[in-house]
């Protein structure tokens, strides 16, 4: 279990030891989170830094109104955005935006190719919009609550049972195809 005070707590005492304990606490969750989004593991890695980077400029105007993960999450999903429309300025539309991700994903050594369905349930998220992909994966993956989802996206819990419940079917949809 993260101990969020005290990571706070440490931080305003000794910035890098507070921030070391943040990098160990979060490295690994936030760095997956950031992987279902952009799929490969070096844009993720990118990702990832950028995100600590902002984490490590802001966490002084850290004003506890969310946890400190709800927070970090935020500034995570909103780094992959930020990546994934600088992808989409590059390309022409978002269909190409889905064939470069699919095509990260079947060259990503961290894909089990034997096992098919599993193949199968990631092209189905990648299919996804891009809202009901960040909703879906916070939701089940991270596991997190609609609460939590709504303070890292800014938006209302309702319309973020809509969309995962649309994801959600999407996914059925494409894995019974």
């Amino acid at each position: 279990m993260i101990n969020e005070d005290k990571i706070r707590e440490t931080f305003a005492v000794n910035p890098d030891k507070g921030f070391g304990m943040l990098m160990e606490a979060f490295q690994q969750p936030v760095y997956w989170h950031i992987r279902r989004m952009v799929v490969s593991h070096d844009d993720a890695e990118d990702v990832l830094q950028e995100t600590f980077i902002r984490i490590f400029r802001y966490l002084d105007d850290f004003r506890a109104e969310s946890t400190l993960s709800t927070w970090i999450y935020r500034i995570a999903t909103n780094e992959c955005i930020r990546f994934l429309n600088n992808r989409k300025e590059q390309t022409l539309s978002t269909e190409e935006v889905q064939e470069e991700l699919m095509g990260k994903l079947m060259a990503s050594e961290y894909v089990d190719y034997d096992n098919e369905m599993e193949v199968k349930f990631q092209k189905a998220i990648l299919t996804l919009p891009e809202k009901q992909r960040i909703v879906f994966n916070l939701r089940y993956y991270d596991e997190l609550s609609y609460e939590a989802i709504s303070e890292i996206t800014g938006s209302k819990v309702e319309t973020l049972k809509s969309n995962y419940h649309f994801a959600k079917e999407k996914i059925k949809d494409y894995m019974t195809k």
